[in-house]
């Protein structure tokens, strides 16, 4: 995601910055620690503690890869990453794309109480579908996994008391 400190001199670097969570998830409002990329954690517990944040935003930015299912590898440097934070005491998202979702299942991350799944589903030029769209959250196949299918109005899923307009994505202060 192209922030605005991606026009500064520093855009390259920028793996740290603090602000507070501003979507709509159960960290609504906390002060937080945004983390692009996998890091390492004695560092990042050195920010956490030291901006004295209550919550860690893993994959900010979106960085996190689009990993496959069985890429037992690329899980676990982000999950051993999570984890430590989580044990630490802090309320962690980790925000993947939807495409990765069923990996994550594979990790212990979602039966943690202080983890927050963040399922990213890009939809680009959403006002110019109209009135009448619908989001279907579906399985990956008939019966498979599913007790059913979950469809909502788009018009409705875009209540104003769930809406972060971009805006409110530049007050972050970058730490590194």
């Amino acid at each position: 995601m192209k922030r605005d400190y991606d026009q500064t001199e520093n855009k390259e670097g920028v793996t740290f910055f603090v602000g507070t969570e501003v979507e709509h998830t159960p960290a609504y409002g906390e002060v937080t620690l945004f983390v692009v990329g996998v890091q390492t954690v004695e560092e990042i517990l050195k920010h956490a503690y030291d901006q004295l944040v209550t919550h860690i935003y893993f994959g900010a930015n979106q960085s996190f890869p689009k990993l496959e299912i069985n890429d037992a590898s690329g899980w676990k440097e982000w999950e051993d990453m999570i984890d430590d934070c989580l044990a630490a005491g802090f309320l962690c998202t980790l925000d993947i794309d939807v495409n990765c979702a069923e990996g994550l299942l594979e990790s212990v991350l979602v039966e943690r109480h202080n983890f927050i799944p963040m399922i990213s589903v890009k939809l680009p030029y959403i006002q110019q579908l109209g009135y009448n769209a619908t989001i279907k959250l579906d399985d990956k196949d008939f019966k498979a996994t599913n007790p059913g299918v979950w469809c909502h109005s788009l018009h409705t899923l875009k209540n104003r008391a769930n809406f972060t307009d971009w805006s409110k994505y530049t007050t972050d202060k970058i730490i590194k």
